[in-house]
């Protein structure tokens, strides 16, 4: 369902680092989800979720921002299928460095 499938952030709070700059290229074995994303904001991350029956994604995530900061969280992911078949990926997700905060996200898949 997600392996090989390019996301892009298309909205976030104003407290994410996340932005339209950045790309998130996913990866799946069973029900071990993964991506590497950067761009914007971010030098380099990564993210690693347990794919949940429904489909949704249990994830934590890391990353290194521009000021060269490590900056952690847990997102839970829920997919929405849209009518041209790609996905868009519904996100409550908090840091757990930092403020604590938490925040809502939306990514699409970009076309091949």
């Amino acid at each position: 369902m997600y392996n090989n499938k390019l996301f892009r952030s298309v909205n976030n709070t104003p407290n994410g680092e996340v932005s339209g700059d950045t790309l998130f290229q996913y990866h799946q074995e069973g029900k071990v989800v993964w991506a590497e994303y950067s761009g914007g904001a971010i030098v380099k991350g990564f993210l690693l979720a347990a794919l949940l029956e429904d489909n949704s994604l249990d994830m934590r995530y890391e990353h290194i921002n521009q000021q060269g900061d490590l900056m952690t969280g847990r997102c839970h992911s829920v997919p929405e299928h849209l009518s041209d078949g790609r996905l868009r990926l519904h996100e409550q997700w908090q840091w757990t460095s930092g403020d604590l905060s938490s925040g809502e996200s939306i990514v699409e898949e970009i076309p091949a």
